[in-house]
């Protein structure tokens, strides 16, 4: 008998098992039609895929098949059929796949333990079985474990054969191009632990209302982010980002024709842009890594307290990023979090799992300085500006989140929300000038510390639906006279996530920016300076979002003397 004829006979056990196994499917799933496949892509609606016919034969079945591994579904080999939590010995088909499991060791099942006896399958999928057991039966053969069977074994082999050839040579061509494009991507990959992602906002917008809106002219603005998260153990992540901008914020005038001194509107992508002149720099060297129960984060340089610590405004926080979330500064996140920044060292520790009396609650606390780098007198990590953070973190489930928040921080530069990180003596990103000067009546500045204290709540009653809102309050003391004061903020934001179409967000914020009364040499404005926002961000696919909104400020400067300014925003974001 000739070398061909001993495989065909060899093979022929496996082959008969193997459509066995064909004709357990097919007859025990007779509602296969009804069965769904869920297939979750990132950012992407959850789609349902039916099983087809056995009878189609289109390559969109093996790609379709193919991303179940990508799903949690990769199908893993077992070594005893009492592995499969959903096959007993009462069921009719039993027997034929122990004798699989045992003899030939070429039936898989899922990682969750399953086999699925019930799910129709196509062509491809059980032409990919055969051939795992053409393979196993090819071990056997150089074994020469092998039985031999009947003519009757080899007839039926040969029909197989020849009704699945085409199915085989489509996986063993899908293999081999697979192979080849891996050992390409191999040979030309820019690194094993490092990858790039990138976000550029392109921004046409403008002001209008009296001495603000004549005094300004409509801008279009853009920022690039080029983040490189490197993790060398899977666990951790380096964040290497590069940025560049053009994008500042409009300057508002009073009804003498006055410049104001405030960030009211200013929005996200005018934050940190450096000079503004489109010049790359580094906007974020981090380091974030698990060390037993804790999560600890260093900075070395552009540390935000929002980059570790929860800010429980969903939808409206976009991580600094400001590509995504909310247009302004002040919707995006509470005041408390842009107090100081720069280098330094955090942690978040969990306080329990879930079950004890502490629920999902957590500690944060964190300490940055923006001066970290400077060796000069009273600079340093130590003795410049520094803002050190505690908070309590509380949640319940998915549906429920608290957090009580202390900054205590010190400053010599002249502003108080000034995120440490804009290089700019007495510049600020958020609220009126009142409450951000650190300085005496005569407009000197002088070094003062801080006590902030906020909370901040999350409530999701539902997937379409999310609340959050935060308060914060801040009691300054200054070296000199005159130089304390209190300052004030809250705000309140409803989201409508998926409005319209998966990906969608639809937002409405409100509140009162940061401010002061009754400070000296601020001509005893006291007039809430009150924000309202609203915004749509729709999702063009999935790398790109325009996000048209409007930002109206009333009392600018906290003067009801000045005209209320209305911002107009189109924001387009690109992320890759």
């Amino acid at each position: 008998m000739s070398n061909l004829l001993w495989k065909s006979l060899v093979v022929s056990p496996a082959v008969l098992g193997a459509t066995l196994l064909v004709s357990t499917t097919a007859i025990a799933a007779p509602n296969a039609t009804t069965q769904v496949s869920p297939v979750k892509q990132a950012g992407v609606a959850e789609v349902a895929q039916q099983p087809e016919m056995l009878a189609q034969t289109t390559i969109d079945q093996v790609n379709r098949y193919s991303n179940e591994g990508n799903q949690n579904n990769s199908q893993s080999q077992v070594t005893s059929v009492s592995q499969f939590s959903d096959v007993q010995p009462t069921d009719w088909a039993f027997q034929a796949l122990q004798s699989l499991v045992e003899r030939y060791g070429c039936i898989a099942g899922y990682p969750n333990a399953t086999y699925r006896g019930n799910r129709a399958l196509t062509r491809y999928e059980f032409a990919a079985g055969l051939n795992a057991c053409l393979d196993r039966v090819n071990e056997l053969i150089a074994t020469a474990t092998a039985d031999l069977v009947t003519k009757q074994d080899l007839a039926t082999l040969q029909r197989l054969q020849e009704e699945f050839s085409a199915e085989l040579a489509t996986l063993r061509g899908r293999v081999d191009s697979l192979e080849a494009r891996t050992a390409e991507l191999e040979a030309n990959q820019f690194s094993t632990t490092t990858k790039l992602v990138g976000e550029a906002i392109f921004g046409v917008t403008d002001v209008f209302g009296g001495n603000t809106g004549d005094n300004n002219n409509t801008v279009f603005q853009d920022r690039v982010r080029l983040d490189l998260q490197t993790s060398f153990t899977g666990r951790d992540v380096l964040h290497t980002r590069l940025a560049a901008g053009n994008a500042t914020a409009f300057t508002q005038f009073d009804n003498a024709g006055g410049a104001i001194n405030t960030a009211e509107g200013t929005q996200t992508f005018q934050v940190g842009n450096g000079a503004g002149n489109n010049s790359v720099r580094i906007d974020r060297l981090t380091y974030e890594v698990p060390v037993g129960p804790a999560n600890v984060y260093i900075a070395a340089s552009g540390g935000r307290h929002s980059h570790y610590a929860a800010v429980n405004n969903p939808y409206f926080f976009d991580n600094t990023d400001g590509g995504n979330g909310a247009l302004s500064a002040f919707a995006s996140e509470s005041p408390i979090y842009r107090i100081g920044g720069g280098a330094g060292i955090a942690l978040n520790l969990p306080l329990g799992k879930g079950g004890g009396i502490l629920g999902n609650s957590s500690i944060t606390a964190g300490y940055l300085a923006s001066q970290a780098n400077n060796p000069g007198l009273s600079q340093g990590l130590t003795n410049g500006d520094y803002a050190a953070l505690g908070q309590l973190n509380f949640s319940v489930g998915d549906r429920l989140a608290l957090a009580a928040t202390y900054v205590h921080g010190y400053s010599a530069s002249g502003a108080l929300f000034d995120s440490g990180t804009d290089g700019t003596t007495g510049a600020f990103d958020v609220g009126t000038g009142q409450a951000n000067f650190l300085g005496n009546a005569a407009g000197v500045a002088t070094p003062s510390s801080s006590n902030s204290y906020g909370v901040s709540a999350a409530f999701r009653p539902s997937d379409k639906l999310s609340i959050s809102g935060f308060v914060s309050y801040h009691d300054v003391t200054g070296v000199g006279a005159n130089d304390d004061y209190q300052a004030w903020s809250y705000g309140l934001g409803v989201a409508l996530p998926d409005f319209g179409k998966k990906g969608n967000v639809l937002g409405i914020f409100a509140g009162a920016e940061p401010y002061s009364f009754n400070r000296p040499g601020f001509g005893g404005n006291n007039d809430i300076p009150y924000h309202f926002e609203g915004f749509y961000k729709y999702r063009v696919s999935d790398n790109i979002s325009v996000t048209p909104g409007v930002i109206w400020l009333t009392s600018p400067g906290q003067s009801s003397a000045n005209d209320d300014a209305i911002i107009g925003t189109l924001r387009t974001t690109f992320t890759f």
